[in-house]
Parts: C-alpha cells; structure tokens; sequence
C-alpha cells in the first residue's frame, strides 16, 4: 500500500461560546489506515468530524484531504471524496431506502443504479423492499446510513458509532466493509465507545479528554494498550 496522507490536521482548535472543545489537535492518516477515537459523551469526537467534514470550521488550525485543504464558504474547499455517517442518519421519511440513496448519489453523479442496488445489497438490506425510510427499524437505518456513507467508494470513511441498532448479522457486515474498503485503499476514522469494534478494525487509537488529543496505540511502534 503507497504511504500516501489522505487526511491531515494542524494545530486545529474549536470553541463554542467561549468555550475551548478541541484544543491544538494534530493527526495524520495515510491510505488505507483505520483510526479509532474514544472518549467520554460531550468530549468533542464529533465535533471532531464535523470539522474534517468542512460542516463547522476550526477557530485555529488547518485541515488537509487528500492534498486539498478545507476552506469556509459555499465555494471554500470542501471535501468531495469523504463519506460520512455522523449521529444519526437523516433520510427522507416517505421515499424508500433505494430512492433516499438515488437522490443523494444524483448530486456528485459518480455511480449508477446498479451501483446503488449493490451497495444495498452489501449492507444486508432487500432492494425488493418498497417500505419507505420512516417505516425502518433503528438496525435498518443504520445499515441504510452504512450504505449512503460508502457507496461512491470515498477515499476517507468518517463513522460516528456506526453499529448502534445493529444486530450481529450487522456488526459482522459493518466489520468486513471496512476490512474490504481498507484492502483497497480506503481510510477510516471511526468513533465509537465498543472497545472490541475498536480493538478489532483499528489500527491506531486515539483518546480525546479535556479537549486534547492522545495516542493510546500505534501498531507500527507497539505502543499504548494492547
């Protein structure tokens, strides 16, 4: 796998209302890495996301994917070649799962229908099945989420506990996604408080508290918990 950086953040530090949630947070990832984050509720994770996704800006600090840097503004550099699954998913409540995933994949245009139906298929959810979004249990949602944050093969992954609601049958799913995309060269950061999700797929760990950064495992120099 080339040693290419796809997402890389610099002295990135946000406040709200005064209030300092990230503080000088710097991280690197390079293609094909899994990174995971911890921390406790409010601790700023998706704030964290938020941020690489150009959805909130930093007060402080730059943000950098795949060699591009994210700038504010309607014609700021936004990142394009990012899926994402950030809370809960939003997807309009009387149109199917195939349609809310049509509509979205309609704005970039990269991929087509039979694209779409795979990806449905991947996630474990029936492309036969007319029962519109706000019919679907939590499972289904979340698998539906999985769908539209993958579906046009992104470069960088950001998952935001991405197997709530999701049986079994749905964990295994979601684990080897993300185990297949990072064989062919996709990037992840998932965040989530299920130590065994973490320990498994990733291969850094990083713990935000007190609005700082830290690593607690880097595979490649043994460090941290194990």
């Amino acid at each position: 796998m080339e040693n290419k950086k796809i997402l890389s953040l610099t002295g990135v530090s946000k406040k709200f209302k005064g209030i300092e949630i990230l503080k000088n947070i710097n991280l690197s990832i390079n293609k094909g890495e899994v990174v995971g984050i911890i921390g406790t509720n409010g601790c700023g994770k998706t704030t964290l996301l938020r941020i690489i996704m150009g959805l909130i800006y930093p007060n402080e600090g730059e943000v950098i994917v795949d060699g591009n840097k994210v700038l504010p503004g309607l014609l700021g550099g936004l990142p394009t070649n990012v899926g994402a699954l950030i809370e809960n998913p939003i997807f309009l409540q009387h149109f199917t799962g195939y349609t809310n995933l049509h509509m979205l994949a309609s704005i970039r245009n990269v991929i087509n229908d039979d694209d779409i139906r795979s990806v449905i298929k991947l996630v474990g959810l029936d492309n036969n099945n007319k029962k519109s979004v706000g019919k679907y249990s939590l499972g289904m949602r979340q698998r539906l989420g999985i769908a539209q944050a993958i579906m046009e093969n992104p470069v960088l992954v950001l998952f935001d506990e991405p197997t709530n609601g999701l049986d079994s049958n749905g964990v295994e799913i979601f684990s080897n996604i993300v185990k297949s995309m990072k064989s062919k060269g996709s990037s992840f950061i998932i965040v989530s408080h299920r130590k065994e999700e973490i320990d498994e797929l990733c291969h850094s760990i990083y713990k935000i508290d007190g609005g700082s950064l830290t690593i607690l495992r880097d595979l490649d120099n043994n460090d941290g918990v194990q």
